[in-house]
């Protein structure tokens, strides 16, 4: 009886001494995790995104914020940093570019600045200072603001305005600045493009396809510089040079009696006949009422003057080719439309809003 009640105590007892050494190192197996630093799995480096060659080129059209180009051509109102290496009293010396295009600096006095990019001026300086002052003196120039070299594009450009000369740059640069030539109904591009400079060109040599008006003032026919492939007609432009683009002359044809009235710009010819105005409309239409043609031109004073043309004896010979002069309108009317013209010039003029525009080319 007694061995009976003893027997589950004793198989407790042999069961505990049994799981004691696993509890024991389970015990130890924490005590060591707790204690150690956890090591996190390696990870391998990963690439960070690839920049695609769009954003590249954008970040590189962006306008430089602090610096201009190297070679920056310094100019008036310029503000630079000259630094002498090693020489406490000629450092971080900020000086403005006078308007007679020097600077004043310790010990060498008045230099000239406009005209040098900054490689070109500090080896200028390193000279000056070096005659007589410093022993192999280094230099260092940067330039601090620079807003001097403007160049004005007006006229007949998709973009007109003001543009930072920050590098050499030549005509057809300029008119790429401005976002080509205009193609808008307000005035598309004409025959010559004018260049205005306040020193005048007495460098420049001569070219087909270019004239010197006046001594500050050149013209360059516009379709020879831009499709010739004369490079002496690409002139190079300079600070505070005027680029004037001419706006193009346009005829009009209007009237039933024509095939295809339009607006024609006249961008390669100064003047237009009233038959080659009809020539431009690919001629009469059937039924037009030659003899009953006639050309609506705007005085100075806005007025409108009505000029007969006998179509009929222009095309035979047995009258006068008449010239058209800018915004003329040659109006050709047909048998039916002859009667609705009873009120005059405004019902003809009034046509004109509703033409399409086409190149003479």
């Amino acid at each position: 009886m007694f061995f009976g009640r003893l027997l589950p105590t004793l198989m407790t007892f042999i069961l505990a001494m049994l799981l004691l050494p696993g509890a024991a190192l389970l015990a130890q197996e924490q005590g060591d995790e707790k204690a150690q630093p956890v090591v996190a799995p390696a990870v391998q480096p990963v690439s960070p995104p690839r920049q695609d060659d769009t954003a590249i080129v954008q970040d590189l059209s962006k306008p430089a914020d602090t610096a201009p180009p190297p070679d920056y051509v310094l100019g008036p109102e310029d503000v630079i940093q000259v630094d002498v290496f090693d020489v406490k009293e000629l450092s971080n010396l900020l000086v403005r570019v006078d308007n007679d295009g020097t600077i004043g600096l310790p010990l060498i006095g008045r230099v000239r600045a406009s005209g040098l990019n900054s490689q070109e001026l500090k080896k200028q300086l390193e000279a000056e200072w070096g005659k007589s002052y410093l022993e192999n003196p280094q230099v260092s120039v940067f330039v601090k603001e620079f807003h001097a070299q403007r160049v004005a594009v007006i006229g007949a450009v998709e973009e007109p305005g003001l543009y930072d000369l920050s590098s050499p740059r030549t005509l057809i640069d300029m008119l790429s600045m401005a976002g080509g030539l205009s193609k808008k109904m307000s005035g598309y591009a004409g025959r010559y493009i004018y260049v205005t400079r306040k020193g005048g060109f007495a460098d420049l040599l001569p070219a087909e396809g270019m004239r010197l008006l006046a001594p500050d003032k050149l013209e360059v026919e516009t379709r020879r510089l831009l499709y010739s492939g004369d490079t002496s007609l690409n002139v190079e432009i300079k600070a505070f040079d005027i680029v004037s683009v001419s706006k193009a002359d346009i005829v009009y044809v209007a009237g039933s009696g024509v095939k295809k009235p339009a607006g024609f710009i006249l961008e390669d010819r100064d003047k237009v006949t009233v038959l080659q105005a009809l020539a431009m409309a690919e001629g009469f239409s059937n039924n037009a009422m030659k003899h009953s043609a006639f050309v609506i031109r705007t005085q100075p004073d806005g007025s409108r003057k009505r000029i007969p043309v006998d179509l009929g004896k222009v095309v035979k010979g047995q009258a006068p080719d008449i010239e058209m002069a800018a915004n003329d309108m040659l109006y050709v009317p047909d048998s039916v439309e002859k009667a609705g013209l009873k009120r005059g010039l405004e019902s003809a003029v009034g046509t004109i809003s509703g033409l399409i525009i086409f190149h003479t080319y």
